[in-house]
């Protein structure tokens, strides 16, 4: 989740403009990850050191790794280290951004850093969506600390990211949140949850967005919005949700209930209590995620 983060921190901090960083999202699916950025992000080299031995390999026929070895900068147990680690999405991405000269090594190298130290988190973390610095962040991005049913809130949102990530993909970065009291949708499923906590949530998206990520979810091309395309957004969401209740039932006792899922074009919600448009930035387009409460 942190990966998902790291993209909107880096649109935050005017390091890269939307439309690098989907090209770049696009493009990491395809990147094979260097050996400079994975020391940078280790700790064990500098941007400025990696630069010199990538300038040091223009001079000589050696891999970038041994060259490193060479000049002091790693151990032999280093480079295997760093070739046999977990290949996460940040990194890639980073490498993409990198590799099309929208950012430095350099300042790839500070952006981490920074990134790091602000949310207090380490490799690990990037790769864990359910854990307390991942629910922490969560709470802060979306101010969700204010809310009566802030855990609620907290622990769908997590959820539906673990979904996002295992349904659709991991290419997608979460765009600056909007609080809401209504909201006029494109195309939808919408869904109500009910019981002692009642809630309204829907996946809407523009045709284009809506048609990928129904084909995402679904495994196969579609083409146009039919029973085939709304049937597969209404199933991610149903499953979404279905997951959702047990987790509240396990975890609290609380029994909550799913009504039948919709499909609409130009559905009109009204009335929402501490609602939220969550928009999610995929290279095919924004998918927007609405939780309020009824």
């Amino acid at each position: 989740m942190f990966t998902q983060f790291f993209g909107n921190y880096l649109l935050n901090q005017r390091l890269v403009s939307p439309e690098q960083l989907t090209e770049a999202l696009e493009l990491q699916k395809t990147t094979r990850l260097k050996l400079g950025v994975l020391a940078i992000n280790a700790g064990y080299m500098t941007a400025e050191q990696v630069e010199e031995v990538h300038n040091a390999q223009q001079r000589m026929d050696k891999r970038i790794g041994d060259i490193a070895v060479e000049m002091g900068f790693l151990t032999k147990d280093q480079v295997e280290e760093l070739l046999s680690s977990q290949k996460s999405g940040h990194l890639l991405m980073g490498q993409a951004l990198v590799d099309r000269g929208y950012m430095t090594t350099a300042q790839f190298e500070q952006a981490m850093r920074s990134y790091k130290a602000e949310n207090s988190i380490t490799d690990a973390d990037f790769t864990d969506v359910q854990n307390d610095k991942a629910c922490a962040a969560i709470r802060k991005f979306y101010g969700l600390d204010a809310l009566r049913n802030s855990k609620t809130y907290t622990d769908y949102i997590s959820l539906f990211f673990k979904n996002i990530i295992r349904f659709i993909g991991d290419d997608f970065t979460p765009l600056d949140p909007e609080q809401i009291t209504s909201y006029s949708c494109m195309n939808a499923a919408v869904q109500k949850i009910n019981g002692p906590i009642s809630f309204v949530t829907a996946i809407e998206a523009d045709d284009n967005a809506y048609i990928d990520f129904a084909a995402r979810y679904a495994g196969e091309p579609l083409n146009c919005i039919d029973e085939m395309t709304n049937a597969s957004v209404g199933e991610f969401l149903n499953l979404q949700n279905g997951l959702f209740t047990v987790n509240i039932s396990n975890d609290s006792g609380m029994e909550l209930q799913l009504e039948p899922q919709e499909n609409s074009v130009g559905a009109e919600l009204n009335d929402l209590a501490e609602a939220f448009r969550i928009p999610l930035a995929f290279p095919f387009g924004t998918v927007n995620v609405i939780i309020a409460g009824v």
